[in-house]
This record gives structure tokens, C-alpha cells and sequence, in this order.
């Protein structure tokens, strides 16, 4: 049987509506069975380093926003209470406003793309999108708008992404796949765009390898090396054997395709050290290596972070892939417009898996607490096209065009959504705080 009409395809999204109502995603009522959100965070942190908990913990309880950012765990578990439309995509998983950022592709042109991928999995597309509208009314609230200011920066994120969904629909499967957010392209388009973001674009330029040797390293004894900081960097003796780590680093070169196997090799072993990085993934085991060239102008530094089970699985179903870095790194690949040419991922341990990529490459982020309402909003703007583009590549974009549908009710839905979750957000970051001050969970800075 020939396949589906793109037409075709629209009706069955339409019919989609029988079963999930898009008026069924609006509003947010936490049921009366709902797990603490803070023993949902206490069950995560069973597999952490415990000596860093004290740090994720302070991080999320500086705002309901870094809250929101760390409990991509705690929406997932609210996720199962809420309607499924069954139209599945590659979703990212904690698609919320910080998870959005700049890099470099391999034409050394800046992107603006996804930059997260710890929780990627297959699942329907509306918990990517009701997580980044949540983010986005979170983020508006912390930063002083009035409540309803604030979701309407969310209506205008899913606005964003439905109106982006339909261009898509309409394109060829390639023009789709090479589509992507060129920064420059954008600046040029954006009048609004505030002084400070354009020096956040201008700094991302410069953050290379060479800016991230010259920030994190220095010379011991003739010998180049990390610079500890603890215990945000810190080296440990589980790290001094050099021969298990250059054992790992050749499994990883065993991930990457062939034709960038001899760039690898042409970088020899320096030093590593741990680095506790984000907010959420605080706990997890992360580490920097640090690789050189020709010389000591040429350096190389590798991230390799440790990758768990998708919080997604008890909402969206368990991966394909029983490697977790695994599982990252194609997820990366599929999302991304553009990905960094050192991704792969290796197996420590006998049973921990990680990913690899560099640690910086022209990467940036915008700073969500200092930004305006208009800003925001258009920051959350662009967030809802690429986040529409990564879901069109890897879903049907004609079947979520057509449930979507030309007209805003969707768009209302998802602001009434992120509002009333705003509010369970906010209520669970008081529910921090009671937990820390109770003693009940451990914080300490930085």
C-alpha cells in the first residue's frame, strides 16, 4: 500500500483530538496521590556522589526557575497524570529556557540550538513543549512580571512552536532536516534584541578550547594541568591511573566514525580532574581530560559526563538503547541542527555508562533571570521554532500540524497549562526550602 498523504497525515493528527482534546492540556491540578517532589529528588540522588548533593540542593533552591531547571525528574512524574496525544518525536526531555544555547558548527558559524540532551528519549511531543512554556512563565514570575504577563510569554513560545510545526509540515523531509537557527540571521531580523545578550553573543565567539585551557588550567612542576578549584574541579586518585584512562579514552575513539578517528589521534593524554557541572545532573560523575596537539597551544578539552536512565522512561517507556551515552549521543544527533564532532560515549566500570564531547566550542547561554518581558518573550520565541524544528525532524510534522490545527486553541491551552503549573512550582520550591531548613536535605554553595 502506497504511504500516507502529507494530507492524510494532518487528518489523523485532527482525529487525534477525539481522544485528547487539545482544551485537555490546559490547566494543571496536582492529584491527590502526587509523590513529594522532594523524595523524588532524594531517590535520584541514591546513585550520586553524596559529597556534591549539597551543592545541586543550593542551586535549586535559589529561585522556583532553578528549581524548575532541576526537577526535570518531578514533571516527568507529573507527566503520567496528565492527557497523551501519542504523537511520539525524539523529545529532548528537559526542554525548559536554559536548555537552549549557541554553538559552532563545523563551518565555524554560530546556532542557536537545543543543548541538553541528558534526557532525551522517544515520547509525545507535548512534554518537550509544556516544559519549555512552564520554563518560560517560571522564569518571567522569578524575574518580577505579574502572573499574567508571565503566561502570556508562554502562549507566545507555543505560539512560536504551532506556527513553526505548519511551515514544516509543508516542506520537504531535507529542507526540514537542514533547516537551523543562524545567528547572525537572527540578529539581523531582531531590532529588540538588548545590549547584554548581544555581549553574551559576542563572548560565546571566544569560548574555545584556548579560553578554556587559559580559564581551568596551569603549569606544575613543567606540567600542564587542570587548576583545582574544589570542589567544582578537583583532581582525585581514582583518576591517577593513567593506563584505565587512556584505556577509556580508546573505547570512546571506538564510538566516533572513522573519519574523525585520526584528529583524535593526533592528541595525547595531559591530565583529568572531576567538574561538577549545571544544576539537576549535580551529583552525577562529570570530568574533564584534558588532551594536547602539536603543543601547548594546542589543546583539546573533553567532557565526560556520566549518563543515567532518562527520567522520561516511567512516563514515555524504557530506550532502545541499553547504553545511556548512547542513548544521549544519538539523540543528539537527531535533535541537533549541527553537533559537536567529538560526541560519543563509553562504558567505566563494568557499569557505568558516559558521553563524550568538548567542553566548550563557541558555547553560550542567555541569562533568563535578567531578561525583561519583551525580551523573554522573544527568547522564548525562538526557543518554540527550534524546539518545533528538532520534533518535526524526528516525528510527523504533518500529523502534529494537524492536531495543532490553524487557530490558537492550543496556544491558550498551554498558557492556562503553564500557569497553574507555575504555581505547583512554585509550591514545590517552598518545599525545598522547608526540606533544608528541616535539615531534611543537605545544602552548602557554592
Amino acid at each position: 500500500m502506497p504511504s500516507p498523504t502529507p494530507e492524510e497525515r494532518r487528518a489523523a493528527g485532527r482525529a487525534r483530538r477525539a481522544t485528547s482534546p487539545r482544551s485537555a492540556h490546559a490547566g494543571w491540578t496536582a492529584p491527590d496521590d502526587r509523590e513529594d517532589p522532594i523524595a523524588i529528588l532524594e531517590r535520584q540522588a541514591e546513585t550520586r556522589v553524596p559529597e556534591l548533593l549539597p551543592i545541586r540542593y543550593a542551586r535549586m533552591a535559589v529561585s522556583p526557575f532553578a528549581f524548575l531547571r532541576g526537577a526535570a525528574a518531578v514533571m516527568a512524574a507529573d507527566m503520567r497524570h496528565a492527557p497523551s496525544t501519542g504523537l511520539r518525536v525524539q523529545c529532548c526531555g528537559d526542554a525548559h529556557l536554559s536548555n537552549f544555547g549557541l554553538f559552532a558548527s563545523p563551518e565555524r558559524r554560530l546556532v542557536f540550538d537545543l543543548n541538553d540532551f541528558d534526557e532525551t528519549l522517544p515520547g509525545p511531543f507535548e512534554f518537550d513543549l509544556k516544559r519549555l512554556v512552564a520554563s518560560a512563565t517560571v522564569a518571567a514570575r522569578a524575574n518580577g512580571e505579574a502572573p499574567r504577563d508571565a503566561a502570556e510569554a508562554a502562549r507566545a513560545a507555543a505560539r512560536s512552536y504551532r506556527q513553526a510545526m505548519l511551515g514544516f509540515a509543508d516542506m520537504r523531509h531535507l529542507d526540514v532536516w537542514y533547516a537551523h537557527a543562524d545567528v547572525d540571521a537572527v540578529l539581523a531580523t531582531q531590532a529588540s534584541i538588548s545590549k547584554r545578550t548581544l555581549r553574551d553573543i559576542d563572548k560565546a565567539r571566544t569560548r574555545t578550547s584556548l579560553q578554556a585551557f587559559s580559564k581551568l588550567c596551569e603549569t606544575v612542576d613543567g606540567a600542564l594541568r587542570f587548576r583545582d578549584d574544589p570542589p567544582i574541579v578537583e583532581h582525585l586518585p581514582i583518576l591517577d591511573d593513567r593506563r584505565a584512562i587512556e584505556r577509556l579514552l580508546h573505547d570512546y575513539r571506538a564510538t566516533l566514525p572513522d573519519s574523525r578517528r585520526p584528529l583524535i589521534d593526533r592528541y595525547e593524554l595531559a591530565d583529568v580532574a572531576r567538574k561538577v557541572v549545571g544544576v539537576g545532573s549535580v551529583g552525577t560523575r562529570a570530568f574533564i581530560v584534558l588532551l594536547l596537539g602539536r603543543d601547548a597551544d594546542d589543546p583539546l578539552i573533553l567532557q565526560v559526563k556520566e549518563a543515567v536512565p532518562s527520567v522520561l522512561e516511567p512516563y514515555a517507556g524504557r530506550s532502545r538503547y541499553r547504553q545511556q551515552g548512547k542513548r544521549v549521543v544519538v539523540g543528539q544527533h537527531l535533535l541537533q541542527a549541527t553537533s559537536d564532532i567529538f560526541l560519543g560515549w563509553v562504558r567505566a566500570d563494568g557499569d557505568r555508562d558516559f558521553y563524550v564531547r568538548q567542553l566548550r566550542d563557541m558555547k553560550g547561554s542567555a541569562e533568563i533571570e535578567r531578561m525583561q518581558l519583551a525580551e523573554l518573550t522573544l527568547y522564548g520565541e525562538l526557543c518554540g521554532w527550534v524546539l518545533a524544528r528538532a520534533h518535526a525532524r524526528t516525528g510527523d510534522p504533518s500529523a502534529i500540524a494537524g492536531y495543532l490545527g490553524g487557530g490558537e486553541a492550543f496556544d491558550k491551552a498551554m498558557r492556562d497549562w503553564a500557569d497553574a503549573y507555575a504555581d505547583q512550582t512554585e509550591r514545590d520550591h517552598e518545599a525545598l526550602l522547608r526540606a533544608i531548613d528541616a535539615g531534611r536535605v543537605p545544602t552548602a554553595g557554592p
